[in-house]
């Protein structure tokens, strides 16, 4: 019998063979692979042959980075001549909650630059986690002259008057988007920099700024642009400044408010009613800080197509929300505070049969004596009610494993599945058990699982299960789990798919590590931190595996990261 390695062989120079045999004109394949959308898709077919590897190469027009350290710009420009999109991804996860070191890096200066020379017709721009100063803003406003989108989630490094210089120079832009980031925010008059002749803004987000804005500025801005479907205000906007918005652009398909708490008149509170009844498109609503249950009966008309419902900067009650849901029969995608409780969770099991996405997220996280919050019971209710439920974050303060394998045994198609038990090391607190068998409910009921965040009382059994069940998972976050370095072999020896791995303060160490050897290549990354890998470990890691960038920070590496990425890869050592 012959080899599976000279059957694969033959199988790949029969594919060329055929390839040439039955090969298009380039144009016309180059137009077929166009309309490739997936990333995973257009990889393959570069790799089929050395024609469709430079059709791919000249048709595409947008590239995804997950990792800024995994190949260079010029790497990128020399690879793919026509990008007109990019998006690019930097530090990890971990520095959301502060556990990336200051000034690690992921800055786009050296990007833009490659791209300014190989891209002036760039048009979009997409970065998460990366470090832009507002020079680097001011040089993508005046370098790409038919720049249209720009999306800046979880970024730092820049202020206002980088937004200033976007709104200055871009005068075909179409997206401002800025979420959640690390902004000097020096004051609102940023929104007056655009032009009196600008019309073409489709999506505005400036939800998390601080500062008061210039709000004629931003009135006639909305009244100019009648293509706006997004438009999401901060905290500073008040409601009768968002009947007048609306009044302007009834169009909105997403609509994040501002403050939802001010003293209205009758009067006021009718035309606000009515301004939002007739947002007959909104299909997304969010915002809504400091929203109280006398002015949410304002939504009740404009809710009948809501299928996304953002309530994580409202922190309403149980009762409140069962009403506002009443008039919600389309929805999709909930994000609540848990401050709604568990009657809030049975609310939405009784009203949101279509729900397929939900996040309760804690009101306060820090605070051990908070009475209020969200347990079991409310994620069993929500489960009993919502069967195409399949991408959960929930936040709690206590679980069960009887209770999470009751939920996946309703709801078995999860394919995202993220359970924050908030104190370290808290075991089933009905039998004091750990909650292994939790974990291994999940894994084995829920074959569809591309990511999984575990926490709780958790042994090796945990990883044990997950190495032998979850074949799809692409993402595995750990954190205060494990016994020893078997748990995190099982991961790297049972999970072909895995792409990201992230772990801090486990008992994993060198020899954990240096059994992916096979495994990190394939990978995007690793960042384990507080574990107990030492810096030889990342010595022979290094030296066994060259192409890999393996980065520890620290006289003992506190923080290890590993990055790779098929494109290319560059090898540092940081002492």
């Amino acid at each position: 019998m012959e080899s599976s390695e000279l059957k694969r062989s033959k199988d790949s120079v029969n594919s060329c063979e055929s390839a040439r045999r039955s090969s298009f004109p380039d144009e016309v394949l180059e137009r077929v692979l166009s309309l490739l959308k997936s990333h995973r898709d257009r990889s393959s077919v570069s790799l089929v042959c050395k024609d469709w590897y430079n059709a791919e190469r000249w048709s595409r027009t947008h590239v995804f980075i997950g990792n800024c350290y995994s190949v260079s710009p010029e790497i990128v420009a020399r690879r793919f001549p026509r990008i007109r999109s990019v998006t690019l991804k930097g530090k990890p996860r971990f520095s959301d909650f502060n556990l990336v070191p200051e000034n690690w890096g992921a800055d786009i200066h050296a990007w833009l630059v490659v791209f300014a020379a190989k891209y002036p017709f760039l048009e979009e721009l997409r970065l998460k986690r990366m470090a832009i100063s507002d020079e680097s803003l001011e040089f993508l406003a005046v370098s790409f002259p038919n720049f249209k989108a720009l999306s800046l989630l979880s970024c730092d490094g820049f202020s206002t008057n980088g937004l200033a210089a976007i709104a200055t120079h871009c005068k075909n832009l179409t997206e401002l988007d800025i979420q959640e980031n690390g902004i000097d925010d020096i004051g609102g008059s940023w929104l007056s920099c655009f032009p009196e002749s600008f019309t073409t803004l489709e999506v505005l987000n400036f939800a998390n700024l601080t500062s008061d804005i210039n709000f004629d500025a931003l009135e006639k801005l909305v009244g100019r642009c009648k293509s706006m479907k997004v438009l999401k205000l901060n905290r500073s906007v008040s409601l009768e400044q968002l009947q007048r918005l609306l009044v302007n652009a009834p169009q909105l398909a997403e609509l994040g408010t501002g403050l939802f708490s001010q003293e209205l008149t009758i009067r006021e509170y009718e035309e606000l009613e009515s301004a939002l009844s007739n947002c007959k498109n909104m299909h997304t609503l969010s915002g809504l800080w400091d929203a109280t249950g006398i002015y949410l009966t304002a939504l009740y008309l404009a809710c009948t197509h809501l299928t996304f419902l953002n309530l994580s900067y409202a922190a309403l009650q149980s009762v409140e929300l069962a009403k506002l849901l009443a008039h919600c029969p389309q929805l999709k995608r909930l994000w609540v505070l848990d401050t709604v409780e568990d009657k809030g969770l049975e609310a939405v099991g009784l009203n949101c049969p279509l729900l397929e996405e939900l996040r309760v997220f804690p009101a306060d996280p820090f605070d051990d004596e908070i009475v209020h919050g969200v347990t079991e019971a409310g994620f069993v209710a929500v489960s009993f009610g919502c069967p195409r439920l399949h991408y959960v974050l929930y936040f709690c303060r206590q679980m069960t494993n009887a209770a999470v394998a009751t939920i996946v045994q309703n709801c078995p198609d999860f394919t995202h599945f993220r359970l924050c038990i908030m104190n370290p090391g808290q075991p089933d607190y009905l039998t004091n058990e750990p909650m292994d068998e939790a974990f291994g409910a999940v894994v084995r009921t829920c074959t569809k699982l591309q990511r999984l965040s575990v926490s709780g009382l958790l042994t090796d059994l945990t990883f044990e299960y997950i190495g032998r069940y979850a074949k799809n998972l692409e993402t595995l976050s750990v954190a205060f789990a494990g016994r020893s370095d078997w748990g995190m072999q099982c991961v790297l020896g049972g999970c072909p798919k895995l792409r990201k791995l992230e772990i801090r303060d486990c008992p994993f160490g060198n020899a954990a590590l240096l059994s992916g050897l096979e495994k990190y290549e394939s990978m995007r990354s690793l960042w384990m931190s507080a574990c107990n890998v030492t810096m030889n470990g990342c010595r022979l890691l290094a030296r066994e595996m060259p192409r890999l960038n393996v980065e520890a920070r620290g006289g003992m590496p506190r923080h290890l990261s590993l990055l790779s990425e098929m494109l290319g890869t560059r090898q540092t050592e940081n002492h």
